[in-house]
């Protein structure tokens, strides 16, 4: 039964990530504000509600390890893994003029993270300040994009109000895919740890890797179809703006119920998390494009970080 429920929720996961796609792309244009805006929130935020709702469990559950391994090892497996996948299967142009905003934030939610982490004990003073910058960050970047996006052509009443309509409409499809890959990834989540278990695996270990995994999968599999039908700014948008969450809202709003405790072992796989956000700033600043060879390099990078992990 476990391995029908997998394979239940790996099919709930590929068809609603094609649906959040289909959707999101249809109401950037229908409202005006650009593909990567959407990535960045909307996708963003509905791939990265996993990761939210396996950290309050864990944390209720006085399970901190599952917790933190959750967010940093999804956010190692949201560069590695997720936009390594997506390169490989069409290389993944940036647009700098855009990433520049988002590149403080991504820079300032790592730091913040790392920081908070490396404290040991997230309070809740900490998880209020990560919460307050990411709802500043959200508020920016629909201002400032709204702002790029004005010149965008005036049309005609009639044809409006027939967007808006269609607005609603993929609106609709949107909240659809995202709700179809949260429940595939909650059947996927939770038979791979059963298995895991099972099998006498470290619950520090599930965290980082088939919890992180598990609750990246909307990513990946967003990411994915984005990059075959080859809406690169969804793509990319998808893994900056979900790693921007995890960084700012998973932990801080965790926090507010309850103050996280970090585990100390994890020390070696922050300081990965934030040398691999180093090195996609870098790459798209400097090739201003995740070419397949690497993305290559990405999940040649992540298979190491895992078996390193099990292997330790």
């Amino acid at each position: 039964m476990v391995y029908v429920l997998l394979a239940l929720g790996l099919f709930l996961l590929i068809y609603g990530g094609d649906m959040l796609v289909r959707g999101a792309v249809q109401l950037a244009r229908k409202t005006g504000v650009s593909p990567l805006l959407i990535g960045l929130t909307l996708v963003g935020f509905g791939t990265s509600t996993p990761e939210l709702v396996t950290s309050l469990i864990a944390v209720f559950k006085k399970s901190e390890g599952i917790a933190v391994g959750n967010v940093v090892g999804s956010n190692i497996a949201n560069i590695l893994l997720v936009l390594g996948a997506a390169a490989i299967i069409s290389p993944i142009r940036v647009d700098i003029k855009s990433f520049k905003r988002d590149t403080v934030f991504l820079i300032i939610s790592t730091l913040g993270l790392v920081a908070a982490l490396l404290m040991a004990r997230i309070s809740f003073l900490m998880g209020a300040v990560l919460t307050g910058t990411l709802i500043f960050y959200v508020i920016y970047s629909y201002i400032s994009d709204r702002k790029n996006q004005k010149n965008i052509r005036l049309q005609e009443a009639e044809t409006m109000e027939a967007n808006l309509a269609g607005g609603w409409i993929s609106l609709a499809r949107t909240l659809i895919g995202i709700a179809l890959t949260l429940v595939g990834a909650k059947l996927l989540v939770d038979n791979a740890i059963v298995l895991a278990r099972s099998w006498g695996i470290s619950e520090a270990v599930i965290g980082l890797t088939l919890v992180a995994v598990g609750t990246s999968l909307p990513e990946l599999i967003t990411s994915v179809v984005s990059a075959v039908r080859r809406q690169n700014d969804v793509a990319f948008g998808n893994v900056v703006g979900s790693n921007i969450y995890n960084a700012l809202f998973i932990l801080g709003v965790t926090a507010l119920f309850m103050p996280v405790t970090v585990p100390e072992a994890m020390g070696w796989d922050i300081l990965i998390m934030a040398g691999v956000t180093a090195v996609l700033i870098g790459i798209a600043f400097w090739k201003k494009c995740f070419s397949r060879f690497v993305g290559l390099l990405f999940l040649l990078a992540y298979a190491g970080y895992t078996y390193g992990l099990f292997a330790g």
